[in-house]
């Protein structure tokens, strides 16, 4: 299933910008775009979005970018200034001649001026909290995704319902219409002498040609449809497995077929399994 949620998060020192986004797939694919400041989180972020989510293929982008306030200075740094005034009466003692140093040389000295930091456990915490919160967001959108998928699968299963509920009736006069046919031929092939023969093989072929079965069995699975997309967890699998149950109901209902009737149901409802099947593909 499709989906999309992005957050930004503006901490003291630095913005982190979590993107998340989920294409359709039929297994749970995971892909990771992290900065170097969060490739040690991969594990838990995996484990996050294994929690959430069970199909689709996911990528999970995560980038940091410093704010200019985190480049402006918080004074001297005292331990750094004391390091640096005894290394220079040090060198002074030493090299007499040597020049100090100055008031620019004392400002670019590495550490010197002290700028605000955000520690590593406190950024990684605040990114884990933002990737929750992006997740809620995305499956937020793939629930709504999911309802209108639902939807045009249920449009589908009526229809599909309507076609049997339509042939039930037929199937009498059908089944007689080809008793008679067969009746007929057997009788010019076999004459009136083969009478008994006639009627073996009159049974024998209204036998092969009954599809109530068929038909119950379609009945069964169409319910079971429903029930399961009114589930509220994962119904994915479940209904692929259903569609694969109702392609082969109509596949032996079409092979069955005797009437011109039964075949073109046959086939109305290959279709309309065929286009529910590749919505089930999208649905977690």
């Amino acid at each position: 299933m499709t989906g999309f949620a992005a957050r930004s998060l503006n901490l003291d020192h630095a913005s982190v910008n979590i993107d998340l986004r989920s294409v359709n797939q039929r297994f749970l694919e995971l892909h990771f775009r992290l900065a170097d400041e969060f490739r040690s989180l991969e594990p838990q972020l995996r484990e996050l979005i294994n929690q959430r989510l069970a199909r689709g293929k996911v990528e999970c982008r995560i980038s940091l970018t410093p704010l200019p306030t985190a480049s402006q200075d918080n004074g001297l740094n005292p331990a750094i200034l004391e390091r640096l005034s005894h290394w220079q009466t040090d060198v002074l003692q030493r090299l007499p001649g040597s020049a100090p140093l100055s008031v620019n040389d004392i400002l670019r000295w590495p550490g010197a001026v002290q700028t605000a930091t955000l520690s590593q456990c406190a950024l990684n915490e605040a990114t884990l909290a933002g990737v929750r919160e992006s997740l809620d967001e995305l499956v937020e959108n793939r629930q709504r995704e999911g309802a209108k998928l639902k939807q045009h699968i249920l449009d589908r299963l009526a229809a599909a319902e309507a076609q049997v509920a339509a042939l039930q009736p037929l199937l009498p006069a059908l089944a007689a219409a080809q008793r008679d046919k067969l009746a007929e031929r057997l009788r010019d092939a076999l004459g009136e002498a083969g009478h008994e023969r006639l009627a073996q093989e009159v049974a024998l072929a209204a036998q092969k040609a009954d599809i109530d079965e068929e038909l119950s069995r379609l009945a069964t699975h169409f319910s079971e449809v429903r029930r399961v997309l009114n589930q509220p967890s994962a119904v994915g699998k479940r209904l692929d497995f259903l569609m694969q149950e109702l392609h082969r109901e109509a596949n032996t209902l079409g092979s069955k077929s005797v009437a011109l009737e039964t075949s073109r149901v046959s086939l109305e409802l290959k279709v309309l399994i065929e286009q529910m099947r590749e919505q089930v593909q999208n649905i977690e």
